[in-house]
């Protein structure tokens, strides 16, 4: 049986995925398995079980290694990294390595020869290799002392061709492939890699927090791993005392990954940031926005408009963008004329006329709203209202008969209106043109299979009772726990939780009244505006999250919401 039927009668690949990689093969040549990981058909562990029972060879994981690197004289270190083998034991009558390809004779045969034993090689996954490889390559330069890079490199071309070989060299396309690899099988949402007098760190952003990767790359490799990814990003790869932006499209895995590129200089090298978009998980979809029904039902009737100013707040990677979209595509863009303006446009929407900003020629938000008014558009999408004429002219839009969706950085809705005025927009105007404003954040969702319920005298935190959002006196409240299934976090997934301030009379005299931010919030409170803290409440009475998650994303609110009952008495619904 060849590798491909056993794929196919497991289930992890279709007839047509076979077909698929035999023309890659033919193309550009390597192994089939190696060639249905790099198309994305197929994970390399899948692959890995498969080929070992198919060669009846020995399957091992890093954990069968040996802590410590085994010294093999006569093989060369980069023969072994050539081959992607690394020596597990080296006896008086036998040598066990571990091989992405246990089945090459020639392979078997030369390690015999160097070593004049009979070999034996077992199956391992060509990152684990690699990384094994790392700790001979570290033992070898151990007592070699460093070298200034840059110092024998005295024309500026020759450091370029050397910053791309660095970057082209199999085992550095490798270890970046392997650290995006990563990012999905977390599900991460960025990936962080920062230099520091004590080495490369690598970080992954997992449901809003950050965690250190439990193997992080040598920091000799840190020029080869941003040359590398700069290299894909179409980025200056020479350029490394400014900021640069990019983006690189790939595939992995059958996803299609999106990677927003971001570095910066720094007193060790450049920090790396890449911000992971999965298209393949994108949901864009209001339900699944985690709104309660009554603020959706709300917000609906918003976006119903027909004109208007509709807002929304909250800080970097709150998924105000994402919402935005939901919004959208919501909406009849057979019908209506809809039109954004973003930097950088994250999702492609069909039916959207989307416009990206381009600051190097001018094309700013400004100017791309200047010009989209005369393209007779119903709906208008501004990435983000950064300034006092970004802000001016959509406002302007609003009172000429156009529904306007942005974002603004505040800390809670009603913020949102002290924030218009700072950027020049008059009191009438907001009252005129505003429709609404919608803080969101997000907030981790317990982990189903491990969740624990907690003691009902545990339902008063922070003075604040949850007994009057659950359904039954008795219904219990969860904790995290921690499992395999969410990598002992206690946590899987994530959602939002929602302030929806509404413009209605009431906040019309207030704010004409000169209100600020604070006496706006109060007045919202008792018009029956829930806030953040307490859509959040709803949450952990319905099992959804834990209090300490939400008291974690929402804790200066809850205390600023504390102050003002405590002066005024809100009546909450």
């Amino acid at each position: 049986m060849k590798l491909g039927e056993m794929l196919v009668e497991g289930g992890k690949i279709t007839p047509r995925d076979v077909d698929r990689a035999l023309v890659a093969q033919a193309e550009m040549g390597g192994l089939f398995g190696q060639v249905l990981v790099k198309l994305g058909l197929v994970s390399e562990i899948d692959v890995a079980h498969a080929l070992s029972e198919l060669l009846e060879v020995q399957f091992l994981l890093a954990a069968d290694y040996p802590e410590e690197p085994v010294a093999a004289p006569g093989v060369s270190f980069d023969f072994m990294m050539a081959n992607s083998v690394v020596p597990l034991s080296i006896g008086k009558d036998s040598a066990r390595f571990a091989a992405t390809s246990p089945q090459d004779e020639f392979l078997c045969k030369a390690l015999g020869m160097a070593l004049d034993r009979p070999v034996t090689l077992c199956l391992g996954l060509e990152n684990e290799i690699l990384h094994a490889l790392q700790k001979h390559e570290q033992e070898e330069d151990a007592d070699e002392p460093e070298e200034e890079i840059q110092g024998a490199y005295s024309d500026d071309q020759e450091f370029i061709e050397h910053l791309k070989d660095l970057a082209s060299e199999a085992p550095i396309i490798r270890l970046v492939n392997q650290i995006i690899h990563r990012a999905l099988d977390l599900g991460a949402s960025d990936i962080h890699i920062e230099p520091f007098d004590d080495g490369l760190h690598l970080r992954y952003r997992v449901d809003g927090v950050i965690h250190d990767a439990a193997e992080a790359p040598q920091a000799s490799h840190a020029p080869a791993i941003a040359s590398r990814i700069k290299l894909l990003a179409n980025l200056n790869i020479a350029e490394q005392r400014l900021p640069q932006d990019g983006r690189i499209m790939t595939r992995v895995k059958g996803h299609e990954l999106d990677l927003r590129v971001s570095t910066i200089p720094t007193v060790h090298g450049e920090s790396i940031v890449m911000r992971v978009l999965d298209r393949q998980s994108i949901r864009l979809s209001l339900t699944d926005m985690g709104f309660s029904d009554d603020t959706l039902l709300r917000y609906r009737e918003l976006l119903s408009r027909p004109h208007g100013v509709v807002l929304l707040t909250g800080p970097t990677g709150s998924g105000k963008t994402t919402t935005l979209y939901a919004s959208l595509s919501s909406m009849d863009s057979e019908t209506q004329k809809i039109i954004t303006v973003e930097d950088p446009v994250e999702y492609q929407l069909r039916g959207v006329n989307q416009i990206q900003v381009k600051p190097q020629i001018g094309l700013n938000f400004a100017l791309a709203l200047r010009s989209i008014l005369r393209q007779d558009p119903d709906i208008i999408m501004i990435g983000e209202m950064r300034d006092g004429e970004t802000a001016q002219i959509g406002v302007q839009s609003a009172l000429t008969g156009h529904l306007v969706l942005s974002t603004l950085h505040t800390n809670t809705a009603a913020a949102a209106i002290t924030r218009l005025e700072d950027m020049g927009i008059e009191r009438y105007l907001i009252t005129s043109s505003v429709n609404g404003v919608l803080a969101q954040r997000l907030v981790r969702k317990l982990c189903e299979r491990c969740r624990e319920p907690i003691a009902a005298s545990v339902e008063a935190t922070s003075g604040h009772s949850l007994g009057r959002f659950k359904k039954s006196p008795g219904d219990p409240i969860y904790k995290a726990a921690g499992c395999d299934a969410c990598k002992q976090t206690g946590y899987r997934g994530r959602t939002g939780i929602h302030e929806l301030f509404v413009l209605d009379s009431a906040m019309y005299e207030a704010i004409l009244d000169g209100a600020d931010a604070t006496t706006l919030h109060a007045a919202a409170r008792r018009n029956g505006m829930l806030t953040l803290f307490e859509d959040g409440l709803r949450k952990v009475a319905l099992g959804i999250t834990s209090m300490e998650e939400v008291l974690r994303v929402t804790l200066d609110q809850q205390q600023e919401d504390d102050a003002i009952v405590a002066g005024d008495t809100v009546a909450i619904p």
